[in-house]
């Protein structure tokens, strides 16, 4: 069993290495297709009552959360993409990425993580299969198993 998780730790980290300012972690309710927010840094306050539960398929996160798929924004201020609502602007980035969390036992999604950057940027193929690298870290975490 692991010991407590450090998320601030952790989305700090993956901030770092991303060169990114703000980041989420979503997991996913039981049986319910809904995301809770676990932990977040760069949202702004105002906006975070609004991020603490997204249903799938709504956002960047729960569209990720529905298509098992990472989604992309590269300007979130120009464009939303269809996905984002007109709050997300409110955050300041542009350039923004979200990719599912498998659960390690059975492929279902148990949650998102989310990054993103105050600059428009486009994620290349690579960063989006280092940051589903760090989702199945987290994985483990939410699984409660040994990494």
């Amino acid at each position: 069993m692991n010991a407590a998780v450090n998320w601030e730790s952790t989305l700090a980290g993956i901030l770092t290495e991303f060169s990114c300012q703000t980041g989420t972690i979503h997991k996913a309710a039981g049986t319910e297709a809904v995301l809770h927010l676990i932990y977040q840094i760069g949202v702004p306050e105002a906006l975070v009552p609004k991020i603490s539960m997204i249903p799938f398929g709504k956002g960047i996160a729960g569209a990720a959360a529905e298509t098992r798929e990472p989604v992309e924004l590269c300007n979130l201020q120009q464009d939303l993409g269809g996905v984002a609502k007109p709050d997300a602007r409110q955050t300041g980035v542009s350039g923004s990425l979200a990719v599912p969390i498998f659960s390690l036992a059975n492929d279902q999604v148990i949650g998102t993580l989310g990054i993103g950057k105050y600059a428009p940027y486009t994620f290349t193929d690579e960063e989006k299969a280092r940051l589903a690298g760090h989702a199945r870290k987290i994985a483990v975490y939410f699984e409660n198993k040994e990494v």
